[in-house]
């Protein structure tokens, strides 16, 4: 029987990764430092728990050492990215070189930079302009120049069960509890979004067919949609009334005055402004068909989600 470890099994992602991973009768390790948030998770299903650091060497080796793939799907809060994120990457690298264990890495479009009105596909220069760009961008590079067996899947911004602090997911709570909401960005652009078991499924499938040659894929979401196509749909969905308002750059600016994590955002604002959209060709050519939920029913799986 196969043997995955996931990284950052409680997040958004990677809970996603350990639940397709069990439909498909892989023997898992789930690793996290909250115990109790992966019992709350897992505790009712064959997932070994694993409680850890990733910044602990001998921690993670351990995990990793009867691991045949690892999926690794943390993230860290921004402010943490330039000083932990290449410390991160550079653990689990020689973790993996040390078992000759597989790597998959579940990575955002941060290092494509701008790229309005145009698909971008794994080919495309990257060429990123921003502070976390630029760091996404050497992360790859680390891993491409270390040796180790291993793909790179991008996606777009996540939303579904457990996807916390996520664009939608700011929106989605406050309309679940019936409070005044608030849309990030301009509601009348269309951006691309991923349902994180969609996003689970394709990465797994990757994973499964052997695709370690050290290539990225781009996984897109189901297709573009607008905020008010959204806000229409969740508010069939759940009945609620209220105007959404607009977040706009300034309002984000200026909260960012005040906390260390809104003024991160500012910089990666202009995804909300020149949406960057992945071209998923190369995927259905070599692979399939994408697992594509359309948006009504992952918003009604997602929101419901957050009444369990």
């Amino acid at each position: 029987m196969m043997k995955a470890l996931v990284l950052g099994a409680t997040g958004g992602m990677g809970s996603a990764i350990v639940y397709e991973l069990l439909e498909r009768g892989v023997e898992i390790t789930a690793f996290a430092r909250n115990l109790e948030k992966l019992n709350r998770m897992f505790k009712n299903h064959p997932v070994r728990l694993v409680q850890g650091d990733v910044f602990n060497q001998e921690q993670l080796s351990r995990a990793v050492r009867n691991a045949d793939i690892v999926f690794h799907s943390i993230n860290l809060p921004y402010q943490e990215w330039e000083d932990k994120q290449p410390i991160l990457m550079s653990n689990i690298i020689d973790a993996v070189k040390k078992t000759g264990t597989k790597l998959v890495i579940v990575d955002n479009i941060y290092a494509y930079g701008r790229n309005p009105g145009t698909l971008v596909t794994e080919t495309t220069r990257k060429d990123p302009y921003t502070k976390k760009g630029k760091i996404r961008l050497k992360l790859n590079s680390m891993a491409e120049d270390s040796g180790v067996s291993m793909l790179i899947a991008h996606f777009p911004d996540f939303y579904g069960p457990r996807a916390e602090n996520t664009l939608l997911d700011y929106t989605f709570q406050a309309i679940m509890k019936d409070k005044k909401a608030q849309f990030v960005g301009d509601q009348t652009i269309s951006r691309e979004y991923i349902y994180t078991p969609d996003g689970a499924k394709a990465v797994c499938e990757l994973a499964m067919q052997d695709r370690f040659e050290g290539g990225h894929w781009n996984i897109p979401g189901t297709s573009t949609i607008t905020g008010k196509e959204i806000i229409e749909l969740v508010k069939e969905l759940t009945g609620y009334e209220k105007r959404v308002s607009t977040v706009s750059k300034n309002m984000i600016r200026l909260l960012g005055v005040f906390d260390s994590g809104m003024k991160e955002m500012v910089e990666m604002f202009y995804l909300n402004e020149d949406p960057v959209v992945l071209d998923g060709r190369k995927y259905e050519i070599e692979i399939g068909p994408i697992p594509r939920t359309s948006y009504k029913e992952g918003f009604r799986k997602t929101l419901g989600s957050m009444n369990q």
